[in-house]
């Protein structure tokens, strides 16, 4: 193979992809594609996780034109088929650890990687949130981004959340993704790469101690609304219930009358610009 037109990458379980030609035509796991946008790259094609509904989801999408861009499904309901037909040079993964590709079926994702080359870049709990955006940028530079890292307007979003936190932390901010009308899932700040990245510049984040569960502690609004947040980073994605579906509960009504809500997304896709959007909306709240 001529190296001079061949394009190689090694992705994040240590498999080395090489292509014939500079991939032109991209399809990508949803965080994945609106990530390569927010360097100027346009996917082909977006499929997203077992997670998600028919249509994409607008949360995880960022600033991706979805009114112009193919879907082809999610989770059990991705139409490998399409994708495959589409006749992408590339396709654009994310794991969560393990090198298992998140939002297709194992076997699913076994019959694509025998059609397609695919890249896998984890996303997980074991990376930090700078981690996986150095990881993104050298792969948007292997394939050609118009648009360098957004370094200057993610320094400025770090300096603000900074600005408004004090020698104890400041408001006490707590993260957490709505089950239904009756419970909530409490984020545990170290397992989240963004919350961690909150804790490193100063917030005070509300630790859900005890119970069951490696990411989240399933509680009730009473429960969730004793801890006093004075900030509370609510999951928006579809799986999440809309706040307006929890007006009913007098402790979500009370959560919100003494706390301010800033939106969150645990699959904010993986920019600086994305992530300096997040932190100026924290930086805001406090």
């Amino acid at each position: 193979m001529d190296s001079s037109t061949s394009w190689e990458f090694t992705d994040d379980r240590g498999h080395l992809t090489v292509t014939p030609g500079h991939p032109a035509r991209v399809a990508a796991y949803i965080q994945a594609g609106a990530t390569l946008w927010d360097h100027g790259l346009r996917p082909l094609g977006i499929f997203g996780s077992h997670h998600d509904g028919e249509a994409p989801d607008p949360a995880k999408a960022g600033d991706l034109p979805l009114a112009g861009l193919r879907s082809f499904g999610a989770g059990s309901a991705v139409d490998l088929d399409a994708l495959v037909a589409a006749e992408p040079d590339l396709v654009v993964a994310v794991s969560y650890g393990g090198g298992q590709v998140y939002g297709i079926d194992p076997e699913a994702a076994k019959h694509l990687e025998e059609q397609v080359p695919v890249v896998v870049l984890d996303v997980g709990k074991d990376r930090s949130l700078s981690g996986t955006r150095d990881r993104f940028t050298e792969l948007a530079r292997t394939l050609r981004a118009p648009h360098g890292p957004a370094e200057a307007e993610l320094a400025r979003a770090e300096a603000a959340v900074r600005a408004r936190t004090g020698p104890d932390g400041g408001p006490r901010v707590l993260a957490l993704s709505a089950a239904g009308p009756e419970t909530a899932y409490l984020a545990r700040p170290s397992t989240w790469p963004d919350l961690r990245d909150l804790g490193e510049l100063g917030v005070s984040l509300v630790d859900p101690a005890g119970g069951a569960g490696a990411n989240w502690r399933t509680v009730d609004w009473a429960e969730a609304a004793a801890l006093e947040p004075d900030v509370i980073l609510a999951d928006v994605r579809v799986n999440a219930a809309p706040r307006a579906s929890l007006r009913s509960h007098p402790a979500w009504r009370a959560l919100e009358e003494r706390a301010r809500i800033v939106a969150w997304n645990p699959e904010a896709p993986c920019s600086h610009r994305a992530h300096a959007r997040f932190l100026d909306a924290v930086a805001a709240a406090l």
